[in-house]
């Protein structure tokens, strides 16, 4: 490996680590200043929970989507990978799934009102992961969903992005297109014969600076891309871009972000972007992943995180409960930030039981207090750990979190809240409920019944000042 490759090695593993991307510091967001982006911008904070999806022909092995095919994270990637010992067979394998994808149970209107009727309000779809395969209908490349070499493209149902999109649309919910950057199929990228040899890593096996010409062609292969989804597949209200490590100043890995997203803003002018961890104009949306921010953060930003243990199917897979979903609703949203919820569909296009239950309970309590969670912003002292707060024009709502039924639920509670408080009712009701100021908050008597039996989810009250 040459001095400048182990130089740019050690530039990705800032960006990602073991497939874990890093995220953009409050401080570093730039505000745009289009009114129309500011606009839906407050759109984006009121909405709180997203439908995120990896999907793709992955899904067959039950293995992390993508990340295996590089060797640079063989050591955490491949660990389920076990049935053959020539990486670069196994390549040729991962790279062949698109020949036994045939998701022929692919339920797009399924899935669209299991969203919208548990609380859910956009979509956010990958319509291709790093391993280059596209789930729409590209004339860019014949790796896709409808490709000839994939049984699934003579289904009514092939284009699946089409198919998705349209379906979230039409129960009311909007539309955010997951893109990489990378794309580890075409030759344009990952070009064979180059100096890396068959060592790959999450880069281009050649140095752009070198190939000029080889470069441009994934540029322009890129921006056609990126072009079909903004013009072929309706309203798209985010695109959310992947591989943050493909970039201006990265050795020469810049796709000219700024001129496609410009262009397709003349089509789709209200259209934000998520160019994730790279920071500057085009990271409207700042984006965690599989964690929650310590400190709440005054801007746009979105924690994706996983229902199950993976982003993408697993067999088996260990589903979260609706306690610990709630919860992390919860501190997500008292922080300032939206919840991406991901589940990864099944390879026969179902989803699987364990995450349609968790989406059920999760909508069942969002019914009873979804108006302390949507349209709301952040409000001192926001998270504690025990409680949550956000607000709402001239109400505080203040959650009680209990993280075990087993915990003991005693009374009166002491809302640790500085604000003054004319009233407080139960969330779900509008019982007044008895409450005096002391020097720790807001002390709630309230009935006896709430502190017999195994503890809630949550208790939720309003506080009207």
């Amino acid at each position: 490996m040459s001095e400048h490759t182990a130089h740019l090695v050690e530039q990705e593993e800032q960006v990602v680590e073991t497939g874990v991307h890093n995220f953009s510091k409050e401080e570093e967001w730039v505000k745009p200043e289009d009114p129309l982006l500011l606009e839906r911008l407050e759109w984006f904070k009121d909405q709180k929970l997203g439908f995120m999806m990896h999907w793709g022909p992955y899904s067959q092995l039950g293995l992390v989507e993508s990340w295996a095919l590089s060797d640079e994270d063989g050591d955490w990637s491949r660990h389920d990978v076990d049935w053959v010992r020539d990486m670069e067979e196994f390549k040729r394998q991962y790279f062949d799934l698109n020949k036994t994808f045939n998701p022929i149970r692919f339920q797009p209107d399924v899935w669209a009102e299991l969203a919208a009727d548990n609380g859910f309000k956009y979509l956010l779809f990958t319509t291709k992961h790093h391993d280059g395969f596209c789930m729409w209908n590209t004339r860019t490349t014949p790796y896709r969903i409808t490709g000839p070499d994939t049984p699934f493209h003579a289904h009514p149902n092939a284009d699946i992005c089409k198919r998705l999109f349209d379906a979230f649309r039409a129960r009311g919910l909007a539309v955010s297109a997951y893109f990489s950057k990378a794309d580890w199929h075409t030759p344009y990228y990952w070009a064979p014969g180059m100096e890396r040899g068959r060592h790959m890593w999450r880069g281009p096996s050649y140095d752009p600076y070198e190939y000029p010409w080889l470069w441009e062609k994934f540029v322009a292969f890129t921006h056609e891309q990126i072009m079909e989804l903004m013009t072929q597949y309706g309203r798209i209200d985010c695109l959310w871009l992947d591989a943050g490590w493909v970039r201006e100043g990265r050795r020469g890995q810049d796709i000219r972000l700024g001129e496609v997203v410009e262009k397709a803003r003349r089509l789709q002018p209200w259209l934000l972007c998520a160019d994730r961890t790279v920071g500057g104009p085009y990271e409207n949306i700042v984006t965690p992943e599989q964690t929650i921010p310590e400190r709440p953060m005054n801007i746009p930003w979105e924690s994706c995180i996983t229902m199950g243990t993976s982003f993408s199917f697993r067999y088996e897979d260990r589903y979260k409960t609706a306690r610990q979903l709630v919860h992390i609703l919860l501190e997500v949203v008292a922080k300032g930030g939206n919840l991406a919820l991901n589940v990864g569909p099944q390879p026969d296009g179902r989803l699987p039981e364990g995450a349609i239950r968790a989406m059920k309970e999760l909508g069942a309590w969002l019914k009873v207090y979804g108006e302390g969670i949507y349209g709301t912003r952040i409000c001192d002292p926001y998270f504690t750990g025990e409680w949550a707060f956000t607000r709402k024009a001239t109400i505080t709502y203040a959650f009680r979190l209990y993280k075990e039924e087993d915990d003991p639920v005693q009374g009166p509670l002491t809302i640790p809240y500085p604000g003054k408080v004319d009233r407080i009712e139960w969330v779900g009701a509008d019982q007044a409920l008895e409450f005096h100021s002391n020097d720790a908050g807001l002390s709630v008597i309230s009935p006896d019944t709430e502190h017999s039996g195994k503890a809630p989810i949550v208790h939720a009250f309003r506080l009207i000042g």
